[in-house]
């Protein structure tokens, strides 16, 4: 009838999984005409999810949703090889300013600002203490959720040191530890506890959030690096009703020197919205992994 669908199983209609998708969006810039309005701001914005979001949709066969749509996303997501500053530049970033013929309107012209920021020396690079906090909820069951996280994370066992650590916590209904801090090289034992993972029962974020931090706490000294992987597809339905609290809880947090990024895992009921707020919260980057190739990216 109209627009639905009918599922057919063992000669049984069923429902149809039921899309629950929130993308976070602000509303589209208006057109401003420099000769009234000629000073423009803007943040520096370096998520790169949205495209990888949009690729998803039409690999599918299918429009991506216009929220979902998010322009600076898009641009970040390619590498365009801009002059970094020298070691001795007394700025921590230099820009890049092109100016050319608009394609569409022989009138006017477009300006494109490129910031590109120190490149860190990746040989000298403090250790790094990395906690895996892992949704293991019933909801990321499917191929391209919990088995394709386990994979992803894999990858990156190849690019750490022995100086590197990693702990991985898990939540559902409750959360818990399954490994505590391990060198980075001791890859049977985390390759051991991400392959035991298997999903199941409601999603606790607020409890998988707290004891994550509290897991990076304990791992974290003076001079090395700490960071939370909060890996999701964003389906938050027990604990953080109130998002404010939740954005209060990331921001107090960042204020410890433990930053927070998010990496998203599959479609039918991806929370946009919530994994964008705590990145952006937690001063770190909200990506979408689809596949294997965009894990390694």
């Amino acid at each position: 009838v109209g627009n639905s669908a009918l599922i057919i199983q063992d000669g049984l209609p069923i429902a149809p999984p039921l899309n629950t998708e929130e993308f976070a969006n602000e509303d589209d810039n208006p057109l401003r005409v420099v000769a009234e309005d000629p000073v423009s701001t803007f943040s520096i914005d370096v998520d790169t999810a949205s495209w990888s979001l949009i690729r998803s949709s039409i690999n599918r066969g299918q429009l991506p949703p216009a929220d979902a749509v998010r322009i600076e996303e898009m641009v970040n997501y390619f590498p365009y090889d801009y002059t970094a500053p020298d070691a001795d530049s007394v700025s921590p970033f230099l820009p890049t300013v092109n100016v050319f013929q608009t394609p569409w309107n022989p009138d006017t012209q477009l300006v494109r600002i490129g910031i590109q920021g120190e490149l860190p020396a990746i040989e000298d690079r403090p250790p790094l203490n990395l906690v895996f906090l892992i949704d293991t909820s019933g909801s990321m069951a499917a191929a391209n959720k919990l088995p394709l996280l386990k994979q992803s994370l894999a990858l990156m066992l190849p690019q750490l040191t022995e100086e590197d650590e990693i702990a991985i916590v898990t939540y559902a209904g409750s959360a818990g530890q399954v490994l505590e801090a391990t060198s980075a090289t001791d890859t049977d034992a985390i390759l051991g506890a991400l392959d035991n993972l298997s999903a199941g029962g409601s999603t606790n974020g607020e409890d998988g959030l707290r004891q994550a931090y509290s897991v990076a706490e304990g791992m974290a000294e003076e001079g090395e690096v700490t960071r939370v992987l909060l890996a999701t597809d964003g389906d938050f339905n027990v604990g953080f009703f109130d998002p404010k609290r939740l954005e209060q809880f990331i921001s107090d947090k960042r204020e410890s020197g433990t930053y927070l990024s998010v990496l998203g895992f599959g479609r039918g009921n991806l929370d946009d919205e919530i994994m964008q707020t705590l990145a952006q919260n937690g001063s770190g980057q909200a990506a979408y992994i689809d596949t294997l190739s965009e894990a390694q990216k």
